[in-house]
């Protein structure tokens, strides 16, 4: 199929304009393009290569029009109720929030890592957590040579990662204004807590990462833990991972494996001050692995820093580039 019909569902978020943006960017091959959002944006015109798109309030009627494929960035409660209806007309759904993420009915792909398993959808495909994304772009290619024994997370999330209105808190706190959203300032501070808090003491955010990497990586009894916070910074994610191997490792092997590897960047030279940082990977597609140093404390371990924009691999890039994959079965 030449020409794929597309919807946007959260036309106006961070998220969906970056989707936009980046399905002009990367020559999808787009045919008929629909934007879809809440009430209060109805009737606003969006630009996309090119031309002006009203953007239409989202109902059920929304998908009988000739769609091919969701993209939906609007929140959990919204895919909940509107991605089965579009799947019941033969929509297939690229969701972006947690709400289908461990049905097992519902692969949670990233194209680097396991893009065979969106074969298998009934409809709905799930976008995993930005953390977990460009997590497990670095750890999957290192599994396969080592055999990962256990992981470590220690994630420093960005506040546009909370949408539009982090990067507003970020702002107002910077000015001396008490928190709205975010349970401290966050400005000059660090928040390790990120989504509610658990029964187990975990937060949803951190059970997200350690389940997701079970599920996309096949898995599903791998011990991973994870402690994820918030930080100042406006874009760009940031993930210290503790790797531990099953096989010896060779350190050179991790160096070479991580630069041959698809959509990473090496970005390692301690001695000339190189290593990711957010500041850096803003607008970019890739993930930067850095920082990579043998963990003396046990066998076969290594740390890793791992950085990417959220906005873009951390969302909008994975899911137009599930869409990419789904078009060739089009």
């Amino acid at each position: 199929m030449n020409n794929i019909n597309i919807a946007i569902i959260g036309a106006t978020g961070l998220v969906g304009r970056s989707i936009a943006y980046l399905l002009d960017k990367r020559n999808f091959p787009v045919g008929q393009i629909y934007f879809f959002a809440s009430a209060r944006s109805a009737g606003k015109t969006i630009r996309f290569c090119g031309k002006d798109y009203v953007i239409e309030e989202l109902t059920a009627e929304a998908f009988e029009r000739p769609i091919h494929i969701a993209l939906f960035s609007a929140g959990g409660d919204i895919s909940k109720e509107y991605a089965p209806i579009a799947a019941e007309k033969g929509i297939v759904v690229v969701d972006n929030s947690s709400a289908w993420r461990m049905n097992d009915t519902v692969p949670l792909i990233v194209p680097e890592v396991n893009p065979q398993d969106a074969a298998s959808h009934s409809g709905i495909i799930a976008n995993p957590n930005c953390s977990t994304i460009q997590a497990v772009a670095a750890i999957k290619p290192l599994h396969d040579r080592f055999n990962v024994k256990r992981v470590v997370y220690s994630t420093y999330q960005a506040v546009s990662g909370a949408g539009q209105w982090g990067i507003e808190e970020l702002q107002s706190s910077l000015a001396g204004e008490p928190p709205e959203k975010f349970v401290s300032p966050i400005a000059f501070n660090v928040i390790p807590h990120i989504d509610v808090f658990m029964d187990n003491g975990y937060t949803k955010e951190e059970w997200k990462m350690i389940e997701e990497t079970r599920k996309i990586l096949g898995t599903p009894h791998m011990p991973v833990t994870a402690t994820c916070c918030r930080v100042p910074v406006e874009n760009g994610h940031s993930v210290s991972i503790n790797l531990e191997f099953e096989h010896t490792i060779d350190i050179e092997d991790v160096f070479n494996i991580i630069r041959s590897a698809p959509g990473l960047v090496l970005f390692d030279d301690p001695a000339a001050n190189k290593y990711p940082m957010p500041i850096d990977v803003s607008g970019k597609d890739e993930v930067f692995v850095g920082r990579i140093r043998r963990d003396f404390s046990v066998a076969n371990g290594i740390n890793i820093w791992v950085v990417a924009d959220n906005l873009r691999k951390g969302a909008a890039t994975n899911a137009v580039q599930i869409a990419e994959l789904i078009s060739k079965q089009l």
